[in-house]
């Protein structure tokens, strides 16, 4: 238990207890970090178990693919499904400050109206409600679009722009929407996002050339404070506690096991994969599995680790020719829409990628050109569920993932109607001039496309809601995302979603991370 900790600035880790302790660097925990620092009478400490941010993959936006399967990735693989054709499908979660914000595809998204009072209505608090959250966001914007006052705000932590000199495909793909019948927006968040879906080009956190990561946003800039203290390489293993009271973590940092006391709270934003197995290793979670590991118990909580839910990815692809097309970012517009008459919330949507992308086995199978761009179909509003459980007690035994992606037969039609909808707009008019052929899955029908999108599906890195907030039998925090009978123990981090939200996650998680400071702050008096 003894042995020296280097601090984030190259330092030794002088203090072994703080006010705070926040797990994890990424969408939520930099957020809580930063908002609870800027009290100078209160001491934080933030831990990450990635190491430094600072490599141009991760700067560079046209380079974001190159994060994953690099050491800045978790690099989780889920167990074979035959929902996917037998597949054992990667699961990617940012390993390095910033989280997943610091390797993903940029995209601010921010979820559907109907996400956030879902969220309301499952909590029984309007904190949680699309009007509340709304407010959340324009705090949290520096926009850098055309202004509108009424859905986006200046003079905020994140950097929020559209793509600054978007590829004439983007263009012509919102053209392609509108003649399928797909309304167009000026933005993919605000109006567009309370209605019944479009097309637009995309938000990205993107300044000057350079991805904005929520880390570099909300923590880089305060890191001289001396109440602010963030620790990289340190692996949080389990939350000690004195009773039902969580008093601190233990981590693995500089080769050796290290106890640090928490004088206030702990907070874990570890995300949806490593949240739930600390949970787990802590002694919360079902009563049954722990004790199978021989881990003494400390709350049941049967949901931890279930519910897993994320967005299943399939990709039609189309040749351009032997020139690559020139762009900012590989992903500049994206598309949000239903699969029926009669739905009046988007259940899919759609991700236009400037590169030609597929799962390993359907570019075996149809072959990649070398210049060529995507439409990347998503089920946005998936009623697969998955889980995440333990394998061993120890903290380097790694966790079980079974992802379950379209596992239920619906999220297989909408899939279907994904493609197909990918296809009446990947070949229509306005599109024909970046068109040489199209690649796959053409003319693919019945089984025969549904065993296609099986061999196609991937995580859209989108995993969340292991440890969902609610008021049944199976949430794990309250509406205050403090953790069901126990002191001194929140989570804020996309698995206290019930419901994965429509789009991208990262956005979504720093609105958790700002009520989380919200909440901690009046409860503390800080």
């Amino acid at each position: 238990m003894s042995g020296a900790i280097r601090d984030g600035r190259g330092g030794m880790l002088s203090a072994r207890r703080y006010d705070f302790i926040v797990c994890g660097s990424g969408s939520s925990g930099s957020v809580v970090a930063r908002r609870l620092a800027e009290n100078p009478a209160v001491s934080v400490l933030l831990l990450e178990a990635g190491g430094s941010d600072d490599h141009p993959e991760v700067f560079d936006p046209c380079r974001w693919t190159e994060n994953l399967g690099s050491a800045r990735d978790w690099n989780f693989q889920a167990e074979p499904s035959p929902a996917v054709n037998g597949r054992a499908l990667p699961m990617d979660m940012g390993k390095v400050l910033g989280g997943g914000s610091s390797i993903n595809a940029l995209t601010w998204a921010r979820g559907h109206s109907s996400d956030w009072d879902f969220l309301a209505t499952e909590t029984g608090d309007e904190g949680w409600s699309h009007a509340a959250v709304l407010d959340i966001y324009k705090r949290i914007e520096d926009w850098r679009g055309t202004p509108d006052p009424a859905y986006r705000g200046t003079g905020g932590p994140m950097v929020v722009a559209p793509a600054p000199t978007p590829h004439p495909l983007v263009a012509a793909l919102l053209d392609g929407a509108r003649s399928v019948g797909i309304p167009t927006f000026e933005s993919p968040n605000g109006r567009m996002m309370e209605g019944q879906g479009g097309a637009a080009s995309r938000d990205m956190i993107v300044h000057d050339g350079k991805r904005q990561s929520v880390y570099r946003s909300y923590v880089a800039p305060v890191l001289g404070q001396p109440n602010l203290t963030v620790v990289p390489e340190a692996l949080v293993t389990r939350v000690r506690f004195s009773g039902r009271r969580a008093t601190g973590v233990e981590i693995l940092a500089s080769g050796a096991l290290h106890r640090i006391e928490a004088g206030q709270e702990v907070i874990l934003s570890l995300g949806a994969i490593h949240t739930p197995k600390v949970l787990m290793q802590s002694g919360i979670g079902d009563e049954a599995e722990l004790r199978r590991f021989g881990i003494p118990v400390v709350a049941h909580l049967p949901g931890v680790g279930e519910n897993l839910q994320d967005h299943a990815g399939f990709s039609c692809v189309w040749e351009t020719g032997e020139v690559p097309l020139p762009h900012d970012n590989p992903a500049e517009a994206t598309i949000y829409w239903r699969s029926a008459a009669g739905l009046t919330i988007p259940d899919m949507f759609v991700c236009q990628l400037g590169i030609p992308f597929a799962s390993a086995e359907n570019r075996a199978a149809f072959g990649m050109p070398k210049a060529g761009w995507t439409l990347h179909g998503a089920v946005a509003r998936p009623r697969s569920r998955g889980r995440v459980s333990l394998t061993g007690p120890g903290p380097l035994d790694p966790v079980r993932i079974e992802s379950n992606l379209l596992s239920d037969p619906d999220d297989m039609r909408v899939a279907l109607a994904c493609v197909e909808l990918c296809r009446a707009i990947g070949n229509s008019g306005p599109l024909q001039p970046f068109v040489g052929r199209e690649v796959m899955p053409g003319e693919l029908k019945g089984a025969e496309l549904e065993h296609f999108i099986r061999n196609d599906a991937l995580s859209y890195y989108h995993e969340t809601c292991t440890a969902k907030m609610g008021r049944d039998e199976m949430a794990v925090v309250d509406e205050q995302l403090a953790v069901h009978g126990l002191e001194g123990l929140r989570i804020a981090d996309g698995s206290v979603l019930p419901r994965v939200t429509i789009g991208n996650t990262m956005a979504p998680c720093v609105v958790i991370g700002e009520r989380a400071a919200e909440i901690v702050k009046a409860r503390h008096g800080c």
